[in-house]
């Protein structure tokens, strides 16, 4: 159906398609990544391979490893307030600030408050009386 073999397409091919559709692909340099669940469980990857695909202002993470499989540690939560300072690229935040004029603790808030979304927290910021 699409091609006889070869296991797909050619990775440099794959690359230039993705960049022509607005998707910027990135390697990340990462010593550990833990996933913590509901009932009090983290998944732990300590070798694993972490990509991060940004699209349409959407990061999306794609980890290729074994995790281990652990009870969940009680951290403080000065922890927590940096896990979640971290699930806000810098990156966003000077986006939005450039874009809205306002401070970059403004603009974290916006995008704190919606979620990531970027254009959301643009048009958040926007409509704020000055």
């Amino acid at each position: 159906m699409f091609g006889g073999g070869g296991g797909g397409l050619d990775p440099r091919k794959m690359e230039q398609m993705m960049k022509q559709m607005g998707i910027d692909v990135e390697e990340l340099d990462a010593t550990e990544v833990v996933i913590r669940t509901g009932d009090g469980e983290e998944l732990v990857f300590t070798d694993a391979d972490v990509t991060r695909m940004d699209a349409q202002g959407q990061a999306t993470y794609q980890i290729v490893g074994e995790p281990e499989s652990r009870e969940a540690s009680a951290g403080d939560d000065a922890g927590e307030a940096a896990i979640e300072d971290a699930d806000i690229p810098a990156d966003d935040v000077e986006i939005v600030a450039m874009r809205t004029g306002a401070s970059e603790d403004d603009a974290r808030s916006a995008l704190e408050a919606t979620d990531g979304d970027l254009a959301a927290a643009v048009e958040r910021l926007e409509s704020e009386p000055q």
